[in-house]
Order: structure tokens, then C-alpha cells, then sequence
């Protein structure tokens, strides 16, 4: 339970700046007339996260005993995503947009490095068995800051400003700086073993984890799960804002309750996760979450009430949230513990390449093809990763 506890606390303070560019920018740019297009490729922001793969290796090799191998990691980017955030916080939006977005970057890259150490530190930590509650607490604890960061700061906004959201998430993430620079990490033999391993190894054992059946369905999976999903989702806000609701009602209902639930089906995939093989776990919730995207369309076809929104919104992130937590157990299960900063790094990088150029292109597609013809399209693709699967299932069959 401590070690689920920590892992949550940590996830949660990725997952502050990157609920507030995914929910709370959209949301701020639209209401300041920016373009469709232009929300779109402001995702590229997150470039951090699809590139950390290039330096996990650094994270694998390099670190003080003194701190602990993940700590020496986790502690210098906590406090640079502080200290990101409390600048951010003297900024105003409204005049000083370029260096806020370029703040945002900031944010993300020391995020995704933190991240690095983090995924590395689930692998070292979690044993096989507890791979489905571990990534039901990394899940939830990332959806947590989402919901901070995107959510009930943004509702809050109209009390504290934007300023105070920054200010809010910068004390947020001190605490939990705290609380990793208390924790004793633990070492083992293996790590003291490997304490010296030079890069060509790491490569070396890289090399040898990719060579498994099945390798490119496996990629293609995880690269294509949330592709239509994603772009359904950045241009999701942006259509409420059009559909007449105010910023305060959409981050309720998408930032907050929207996160709720994905929260309870990031809970409810982990302990599927566990009470059946993973790959079940992935094609059960993939299939289920086929619906509320269609949901999603539907909406764009009638004039949409609170009601509506909300039933569609809580369904859409509770099913998309099992299919994350699935995805991420069935991710860590083929990581190489030798490597697993770099390792689980690739395969997460992997799972950002393939949905950011959705994300990114979602505005251009939006302002040619209209609401209703996206998220259609978005559909589509996230009924084709349940096909991708198959192969996957087949595989495992006797």
C-alpha cells in the first residue's frame, strides 16, 4: 500500500500541467478567439513527451547514491515544475500568451523527464502481481492532477484567476516534493550490480527485450489505442464553447466530473486487469468505449443539453480510463526490468507518437470537415484498434 500511495502522489503531479493544457488551454484560447487550427497544434506543447525517449537511457545510467537511482531524478524536476509553475503565476494570459505557452513546454519537459524515473521506479517496485493495482494507482493518481490542473483549478479561475492556478499547482507540487525527498528508496543487489552499466549494455539489453513474438502488433496497439479518441477529445471543448456553455460549466463537467469517472474506470480497468488476462482487459473496455464516442457525435447532430453532455462526457471518460489502465498493465508486463526507465519509456513515447499527430491535426480537420465528420472519423479509428487486437488474442491461444 505505501508503495501504491507514493506512485499515485507522483503520477499526480505529472499529471497537473498536462490537465491544465489539455483541458484548461483549449478552453482559454477558444474564449480569447483563438483558431481551431491554432488549439490543435498549441498540442505540440506535449512534444516533451513523445521525444523523452531520447534521453531515458541518461536516466537509466546516471544517478548519486546519495539520493537513490529514481530520486536523483525525481527530486531536481519536481522542483524545476515548481518553480515553472510559480513564474507562470506571475503572468497575465491576456498580454504575455507567448511566454505562458512557452512556460507550458517547460512544464511538460520536465514532466516527461520526472516521468521517466517514475515509470522506472513502478517497474523496480511493483512485482507481476501487482502490476494491475500499480497501473490503477498511476492511472489515477495522473487523471487526479488532470482533474486539479484542468478541472476544479479552471473552476476555480474565476475567483483566483489564472495566476492563482499556477500559484495553486506550484504549492501542490512542493508538498509532494516533500514527501519523495522523506521516502528512502530502496536498492537492491541487482541495482547495486548494475550501478555501473555503460550505455552500449543498455542498448545491448534494449535490443534484446524487442525481440519477442508479435512485436509489431504489439506497437501498432499501443500507437493507434487512443489516436481517435484524442482527437475527439481536443476538439471536444472547443465545441461546447461554440454549442453557447461557458468556461466555468465546461470545466465542471469535462474537467471535473469527466475526470471522476475516469478516475472510477481507471479503478475498475485495474481490477479487471487483475481478474483477467490483460488482453481481455484491453478488448472488453476497448469495445465498450466505442459508444460514447459515438455519443460524442451524436451530439453535434441536435442541440445539446446539460444533461446530454454530462451522460456522454462521464461514460466517454469512464471507459476510455479502464482502457488506459489496461493498456498501461499490458505495457508494463513487456518491459525488461534490466532497463525499465527506458524501456517502459519507449513503449509510452510509442503510445504518444501515435496519438499527438491526431491531436495536432485535429483543428485543421475540424475547421474543413466540421464537428460531426471529426468525431465520426475518431470513431472509426478507435473501432480499428479493437481489430488490431485480435492478432494479439490469436497469439495467445492454445
Amino acid at each position: 500500500m505505501p508503495k501504491l500511495c507514493l506512485l499515485l502522489a507522483l503520477y499526480f503531479v505529472q499529471g497537473l500541467p498536462f490537465g491544465f493544457q489539455a483541458s484548461a488551454l483549449p478552453i482559454y484560447l477558444r474564449t480569447h478567439g483563438v483558431s481551431l487550427s491554432a488549439i490543435g497544434f498549441a498540442g505540440a506543447l506535449a512534444l516533451p513527451w513523445l521525444l523523452k525517449a531520447l534521453w531515458a537511457p541518461l536516466v537509466d545510467r546516471y544517478h548519486t547514491n546519495t539520493l537513490g537511482r529514481r530520486k536523483s531524478w525525481i527530486l531536481p524536476m519536481q522542483f524545476c515544475l515548481a518553480l515553472t509553475c510559480a513564474l507562470a503565476s506571475t503572468l497575465d494570459p491576456s498580454t504575455d500568451l507567448t511566454s505562458l505557452l512557452f512556460l507550458v513546454f517547460c512544464m511538460n519537459l520536465f514532466a516527461a523527464t520526472q516521468d521517466i524515473a517514475v515509470d522506472g521506479l513502478a517497474v523496480d517496485l511493483l512485482r507481476e502481481d501487482e502490476l494491475g493495482p500499480g497501473n490503477a494507482a498511476q492511472v489515477v493518481g495522473y487523471k487526479l492532477g488532470m482533474l486539479t490542473g484542468g478541472g476544479l483549478l479552471v473552476w476555480l479561475s474565476d475567483s483566483i484567476g489564472w495566476q492563482g492556478l499556477f500559484l495553486c499547482m506550484a504549492i501542490l507540487i512542493s508538498v509532494v516534493w516533500i514527501i519523495v525527498f522523506l521516502y528512502r528508496e530502496p536498492v537492491s543487489q541487482e541495482h547495486v550490480e548494475r550501478a555501473g552499466e555503460s550505455f552500449k549494455a543498455i542498448f545491448a539489453a534494449l535490443k534484446q527485450s524487442l525481440q519477442i513474438p508479435k512485436l509489431g502488433w504489439i506497437f501498432l496497439a499501443i500507437a493507434t489505442y487512443k489516436m481517435g479518441e484524442s482527437m475527439i477529445d481536443r476538439m471536444f471543448t472547443p465545441f461546447l464553447v461554440d454549442a453557447g456553455f461557458g468556461a466555468g460549466q465546461i470545466g465542471l463537467w469535462v474537467g471535473s466530473y469527466g475526470m471522476v469517472f475516469s478516475i472510477l474506470g481507471s479503478l475498475s480497468g485495474g481490477l479487471l486487469a487483475s481478474r483477467l488476462p490483460i488482453l481481455s482487459a484491453l478488448f472488453i473496455t476497448a469495445t465498450l468505449r466505442i459508444i460514447p464516442l459515438a455519443g460524442e457525435c451524436l451530439l453535434t447532430l441536435v442541440e445539446p443539453s446539460a444533461t446530454h453532455i454530462i451522460l456522454v462526457t462521464c461514460a466517454e471518460h469512464f471507459f476510455g480510463g479502464a482502457l488506459t489502465t489496461a493498456m498501461f498493465a499490458f505495457m508494463m508486463s513487456k518491459v525488461d526490468k534490466r532497463i525499465g526507465a527506458t524501456h517502459f519509456t519507449l513503449l509510452a513515447a510509442l503510445e504518444v507518437l501515435g496519438k499527438s499527430p491526431s491531436t495536432w491535426l485535429s483543428g485543421v480537420l475540424a475547421d474543413a470537415l466540421g464537428y460531426t465528420m471529426l468525431f465520426a472519423f475518431g470513431t472509426l479509428l478507435s473501432a480499428l484498434f479493437v481489430l488490431f487486437l485480435l492478432p494479439l488474442r490469436q497469439a495467445r491461444a492454445p
